[in-house]
């Protein structure tokens, strides 16, 4: 029979929640014991009361160890969730104690002139806010997001995410466009052409980010589009800093970046967006938030609305 909630608020209980979790991150009885500090027949017995309480198996056993079935995924992603809030309820909670507004907890690209600008607004709004930053891919930032782990991700809107399984669980909001831009040292040699074409820079030592990023893959079309081979980087690299410091070293080369970063790069000084046409778009940069019954925190909120300021600017 159906499980009625009363019912499981009334059975379950903080621990069964990391169970689950332990669980589904270690496949077997014997580490997520370890991890949880239990012996596996107490282990087991928590196992029995979760199934029981929802009344379902959650957790197919084999030789191998434990996996989740459908039932249990969805199960495990709730609890995740669950934790993740209790966590930052603890963290606002200890900013609300020291004198603060609360927590921000941000998942960002790692180089961005958006979310700085739109975080000291924040600060300016509401001084007692505290913002925890995470820097990395779209992809893992969303994933924490789900988990509870974060309260918003700002990133790229990708067609990838919009077709993805998980998009019913997620609010993405458009704010700013984005575009391919190609920039480089103040002394290359052209730098002080007024335009540019795409063939002009075919033979240029290029930077650029790995293949599987939508940077790198917006540079290959901007090079078919024209009939082109595109070029093979002299330089692959991820990082912003990298890239950065490469071009102010070495004025032969040219380098791939978005929007956001060619806008740091040329407020750092030293180096200038070429005029390279036709131009490229990149999926617009948005902001993601969990899809709840529950509206985001006021928070969240006035970031969104410091990142829509300065995307009208």
């Amino acid at each position: 029979m159906p499980a009625h909630p009363d019912r499981l608020v009334r059975r379950l209980r903080l621990r069964h929640l990391e169970l689950l979790v332990a669980l589904a991150d270690t496949g077997t009885m014997r580490t997520a014991a370890t991890r949880l500090n239990l012996s596996q027949p107490a282990l087991s017995k928590m196992l029995g009361e979760v199934e029981e309480g929802f009344g379902a198996r959650l957790f197919e056993r084999s030789p191998q160890g434990l996996a989740a079935n459908g039932l249990g995924h969805a199960v495990i992603y709730r609890a995740r969730v669950m934790l993740g809030e209790l966590e930052r309820g603890q963290q606002e909670v200890d900013a609300l104690r020291s004198g603060g507004t609360g927590v921000l907890r941000l998942g960002t690209l790692s180089v961005t002139t958006s979310v700085p600008r739109a975080v000291a607004t924040l600060r300016q709004r509401m001084p007692g806010a505290r913002v925890q930053v995470v820097e990395a891919r779209v992809r893992d930032l969303v994933q924490q997001l789900l988990d509870g782990e974060l309260d918003a991700v700002f990133g790229a809107i990708t067609p990838e995410l919009l077709a993805s399984e998980l998009l019913h669980l997620l609010r993405p909001e458009v704010l700013l466009p984005d575009e391919l831009c190609v920039i480089a040292g103040t002394g290359h040699p052209v730098a002080r052409r007024r335009r540019l074409a795409w063939t002009d820079l075919q033979a240029a030592a290029w930077i650029a980010p790995p293949k599987d990023t939508l940077v790198r893959q917006a540079l290959m079309t901007a090079f078919l589009n024209e009939g082109l081979d595109p070029p093979e980087p002299a330089i692959e690299v991820l990082s912003s800093v990298t890239i950065g410091s490469l071009l102010r070293l070495d004025p032969t080369l040219v380098a791939a970046v978005r929007r956001e970063h060619a806008q740091d790069e040329l407020a750092r000084g030293g180096a200038q967006r070429l005029a390279v046409g036709p131009m490229v778009a990149l999926p617009s940069l948005g902001l993601y938030t969990r899809r709840a019954t529950e509206q985001p925190s006021p928070l969240v909120h006035a970031f969104a609305e410091a990142l829509r300021r300065h995307g009208k600017r």
